[in-house]
């Protein structure tokens, strides 16, 4: 019902604009996460349990909601109630900032995928952190908080900036994401380099865990150095991937749209996303858990990023595209013999 009927309206949303559609979505959420009646229904429609122990936090099912589809966790209660087994929010920054200039997000259609140059687009690490100050707990499942440089913060200041929004935010938070790899934050992804990346786990590591998120277009050279220093460190795991810069396997349909600028998630990021998540699992022999994000479009999908290593999955593109069903779809598809160990 949600591809035949549901679909059709929220792609029609502010004459098409999918960032309109977006935040009305939001809103509604919202509004129904202040309705225990209504998330109970919900959590009896859509809840499916496959539990699992990632890097020491449990996890009802190993299938979580994606950062960037509530920065601000503004319908946190929601989420779960929709099946998802962890939630990831943000990206958030220490200091808020509008993003960058709309239109900023773009529909793929025929190709299944997004356009996004949202530019970390929040109201900032203390502003979430009263928000989740506020909301009744325990959510039920675990919260992820994803940590970007704010735009205004220059380059060789970063690691001041994420550890300001960690310190606001890590009584909240089960696990915390560094994220290094957004293509449209300039010069965030310099980040990824050793001498960066080292002195930014540094100060992060120590009383939650922490995870990087990297980018699909590093060569594998680029990753093995970085996970190098993951392990060195004590990084408690990697999400990958980010959304990418390649443009391949689009349709002909989207070859126009698909030239914005930003970075492209959806079913074209699949075949490299679950590469990366393969090559994280095999160097590093599993001692780094992998939460794998993208291309994530149906249960055989999320099956294949299971194979190739991932301790969990995450979805954002797919769950525009398909809905809730789609989260208790790829929870089935976590069999235990999917499953990497512990």
């Amino acid at each position: 019902m949600f591809e035949r009927v549901v679909r059709p309206v929220l792609f029609r949303i502010g004459g098409g604009d999918a960032e309109a559609a977006h935040e009305w979505t939001l809103r509604r959420l919202a509004v129904v996460s202040r309705r225990p009646a209504l998330l109970a229904a919900m959590r009896a429609r859509y809840a499916a349990r496959a539990p699992r122990t990632v890097f020491g936090v449990e996890f009802p099912n190993p299938v979580g909601l994606a950062a960037g589809m509530d920065k601000d966790g503004v319908a946190l209660p929601a989420w779960p109630a929709l099946g998802f087994g962890f939630v990831e929010v943000g990206t958030v920054t220490a200091h808020g900032q509008p993003g960058n200039p709309r239109p900023r997000l773009f529909r793929l259609r025929d190709s299944e995928a997004i356009v996004n140059r949202m530019g970390f687009n929040n109201s900032g690490a203390e502003a979430l952190a009263a928000g989740l100050a506020a909301l009744p707990r325990p959510l039920g499942v675990p919260l992820g908080i994803s940590l970007g440089k704010s735009k205004v913060t220059p380059l060789d200041e970063a690691v001041e900036d994420y550890l300001a929004s960690y310190q606001a935010l890590k009584g909240y938070g089960d696990y915390f994401a560094v994220n290094v790899s957004s293509p449209n934050t300039p010069g965030l992804r310099s980040l990824q380099d050793r001498s960066h990346l080292d002195a930014l786990l540094a100060a992060l590591v120590g009383e939650k865990p922490v995870l990087v998120k990297i980018a699909p277009d590093l060569t594998e050279p680029a990753i093995a150095e970085l996970l190098e220093v993951c392990l060195a460190r004590g990084a408690a795991g990697v999400i990958a991937t980010n959304t990418t810069l390649a443009r391949d396997g689009l349709a002909d349909a989207d070859r126009a749209r698909g030239a914005e600028t930003g970075g492209l998630s959806g079913r074209p990021l699949g075949a490299r996303a679950r590469e990366v998540v393969s090559f994280v699992h095999r160097e590093t022999g599993g001692r780094l858990p992998v939460i794998g994000v993208g291309g994530v479009l149906d249960p055989d999908d999320a099956t294949r990023m299971f194979d190739a290593g991932a301790s969990l999955v995450q979805l954002y593109t797919g769950f525009i595209y398909r809905g809730p069903a789609l989260v208790r779809a790829a929870v089935r598809a976590a069999t235990p013999a999917r499953l990497p160990a512990r």
